[in-house]
């Protein structure tokens, strides 16, 4: 019998090392991904929403200006509050989607620089996974292999040797 006990466990932990590897890199190209796309939703689908929102609301904002000063100049209405009402809310749906353009503009721009140090972190766990786990796996392969190879190894006999045969001589 061998005092080796351990192989089993050394076998779960390389696979667990195994295991661990896989849904880390699975985890580390989701992450990836969505930096991606939310680099693309912030500097294209958010961009052009907002442009389009402040050309929009341009187009009332300057329709309304022009209705009330319509409604100012016609003997017909006494009181352009109606017209008043939807300048006011015109300008400020304006100035809403202008302020949001900004900001979208602001996050562009700031992004990469914002995002990089936390993506060169993820990198260096990458390399970690792609090139130190490896490592680790085939030497807890080889350290079994080693263990094993001992365990079947069979102790040499450790019987007393025979003594010589003193009584075929006198």
């Amino acid at each position: 019998a061998s005092a080796v006990t351990s192989i089993d466990a050394l076998e779960s932990f390389r696979s667990g090392m195994i295991v661990f590897q896989q849904k880390a890199r699975r985890s580390l190209d989701m992450v990836g991904e969505e930096v991606r796309r939310t680099r693309q939703w912030i500097q294209s689908d958010q961009r052009l929403h907002w442009e389009g929102e402040v050309r929009k609301w341009k187009k009332i904002y300057d329709r309304a200006q022009q209705e009330l000063l319509t409604a100012r100049l016609s003997e017909f209405i006494d009181s352009p509050s109606a017209q008043q009402a939807a300048v006011r809310k015109s300008k400020h749906a304006l100035d809403e989607a202008e302020d949001k353009l900004r900001r979208v503009k602001a996050w562009n721009r700031d992004f990469d620089g914002l995002t990089e140090p936390l993506t060169r972190t993820l990198e260096t766990l990458r390399h970690f996974l792609e090139h130190e786990v490896p490592y680790g796996i085939a030497f807890l392969s080889q350290a079994q292999r080693t263990l094993e190879s001992y365990a079947e190894t069979t102790a040499p006999s450790l019987a007393p040797l025979a003594a010589p045969d003193t009584a075929t001589s006198t």
